[in-house]
């Protein structure tokens, strides 16, 4: 008797050949096969290609929430896709600010943004950073929408940025401050495991806090000794730049177009009046070329006095974090200083245990000489002291003495080698 074949594939893979064929043939010809979908499961998205909401905030202080998918962002910001892998929140990458041609890459903690010469482009969080950072970028903008800033709107953006990061910083490590100086006094004053467990806690979150601090400011470190990172991240300037290079190349070239017409349409002239036509077109060509240095030397000028106004505004933010950073090292020292005292009176405790297991030691080495005669003379022998009924008592007073200059003796010998 035959046993009916059971298959071992999922049920989403049992089909059968005929739908198969169905599937790749239809009444006129063959068809195309679905696209490959994953097995069973057609909701799959491929990695990456998903949108994320986005808070779009211009220049007059007015935010909008967009749903961006990263092809759309990379396009809109000309940023490559490494760039914007650092804004992902799936993956931990450490605080960076990326100057590029037109956009500038930040990633300082939970503020994760694109700032361009007309708007920024903030990751939508429900974190109290990313939620203080739109309100007040959004009422500085309103605030100074009538008022002439002497800061182009990118280094506003960035200003905000890095305040806002100092501050939360600043923040944590004064709250670490309050929570970890009582406690170490406490240890230092009396020892138990809970006090030990508490600090062991408390140290993992200085380090942890420390390397994100040390992150903000070498990378504010890095970007004040780049003269170069520094010129890339004045947008507005390049765009302005862009704008009338533009205009400047349209309008000669549309002057130059107008003057070959006016040649060509024009009756035959003599020799000397076609040399000084091209002499003119060649006087145009001279005086655009030379209008052209001079702005590129005006603008050369200005991004070097622009490169001093974003290293002082980088240098400001640098000092508090660096001071905050020297705080953690403060405070981490003195977690050290702590462990050392702790260690040195354990080890104070431990010779003392040890100084008191050596006179015990002593002690029962002379208490073992005194059970030693007693032994011998509790043995089953007839001597002739036992004769005398007081001859035992004096065994017992000499031996007790015998024992007693011994373990003096053994104490003027440790005092002699200061073991005690």
């Amino acid at each position: 008797m035959e046993e009916p074949q059971t298959s071992f594939l999922p049920s989403f893979l049992r089909q059968p050949v005929a739908s198969h064929n169905s599937a790749t043939l239809g009444t006129n010809g063959p068809m195309n096969p679905p696209p490959f979908q994953g097995f069973g499961y057609p909701g799959i998205k491929k990695r990456g290609h998903g949108s994320r909401s986005w808070i779009k905030i211009d220049q007059n202080g007015n935010s909008k929430i967009l749903d961006l998918d990263k092809a759309t962002l990379m396009r809109r910001c000309s940023l490559p896709s490494r760039d914007l892998r650092l804004l992902d929140p799936l993956f931990i990458y450490p605080s960076t600010i990326l100057g590029r041609e037109k956009a500038i890459v930040v990633s300082l903690e939970q503020i994760r943004c694109i700032i361009t010469a007309d708007e920024v482009i903030l990751m939508n969080s429900l974190d109290s950073s990313v939620v203080q950072y739109e309100s007040e970028l959004c009422k500085r903008l309103e605030m100074n929408k009538d008022q002439n800033d002497d800061l182009p709107f990118e280094f506003r953006a960035l200003e905000l940025a890095l305040e806002l990061t100092c501050m939360s910083l600043d923040a944590q490590a004064k709250e670490l401050e309050l929570d970890v100086y009582p406690v170490l006094d406490e240890l230092a004053s009396s020892i138990n495991t809970i006090k030990l467990e508490r600090v062991r806690r408390l140290k993992g979150n200085l380090l942890a806090l420390t390397h994100r601090v040390q992150k903000v400011r070498n990378e504010i470190e890095q970007l004040m000794d780049d003269d170069g990172d520094m010129a890339e991240m004045y947008l507005t300037m390049k765009k302005e730049r862009m704008e009338a290079y533009s205009t400047s190349e349209q309008y000669f070239q549309n002057n130059i177009l107008a003057g070959s017409e006016m040649v060509s349409k024009s009756a035959p002239v003599s020799p000397v009046g076609s040399v000084t036509g091209t002499n003119k077109l060649e006087k145009a060509l001279s005086s655009a070329l030379s209008s052209s240095k001079n702005g590129s030397l005006i603008g050369s000028s200005n991004n070097g006095e622009n490169i001093v106004e974003l290293e002082m505004l980088l240098e400001a933010y640098f000092v508090v974090i660096d001071n905050t950073f020297s705080k953690l090292f403060s405070l981490k020292e003195y977690i050290d200083d702590t462990e050392d005292f702790i260690n040195i009176k354990l080890g104070n405790v431990q010779n003392q245990l040890i100084k008191f297991e050596l006179l015990l030691t002593a002690a029962t080495f002379v208490t073992a000489i005194f059970a030693v005669v007693t032994g011998v003379f509790g043995m089953n022998f007839q001597p002739d002291i036992f004769n005398y009924p007081s001859a035992f008592n004096w065994v017992l007073i000499i031996t007790g003495i015998a024992c007693g200059i011994i373990y003096i003796c053994f104490l003027l010998y440790f005092k002699h080698k200061r073991v005690l």
